[in-house]
């Protein structure tokens, strides 16, 4: 990755456990996580690290439900512009789902997410299999 990239990504990275705080401190009820130049596919072991970092003001369901849940409503509300037809961000008939097969409860250890290759046993998106480890 680009030594500009990197730098610029720092005070992002640095500063979530002080954003985290913020958002217990003033009782935000609805937040999602991400940042558009967090996602790039060869670091998501470390992206997803970085999630690890809530866990200083939040349950590990809250941490999962923010991750998930609340980021497909946060992109539902994207309207005509959200990448995705249908339903999102539930389990439920006729919606769509990326459903993950994980070694583990990340409910117990979180830290099962910070570890794709070994821990996401199975990855299901848009009703296709990407991984299956358990063939």
């Amino acid at each position: 990755m680009a030594p500009l990239r990197l730098k610029k990504r720092q005070p992002v990275i640095e500063n979530q456990p002080k954003v985290w705080r913020w958002t217990k401190k003033y009782k935000i009820k609805k937040l999602a996580w991400g940042t558009d130049f967090l996602f790039d596919p060869s670091r998501n072991a470390h992206q997803n690290a970085t999630i690890l970092k809530m866990v200083e003001g939040y349950t590990l369901a809250e941490i999962l439900r923010i991750v998930t849940y609340n980021n497909g409503q946060l992109l539902h509300l994207s309207g005509p512009r959200s990448p995705y037809e249908g339903k999102i961000g539930v389990i439920e008939v006729g919606a769509l789902a990326d459903l993950l097969l994980v070694d583990g409860n990340p409910l117990q250890d979180l830290s099962i997410i910070a570890k794709p290759q070994e821990k996401f046993l199975v990855i299901v998106k848009d009703g296709q299999i990407y991984k299956n480890l358990l063939k």
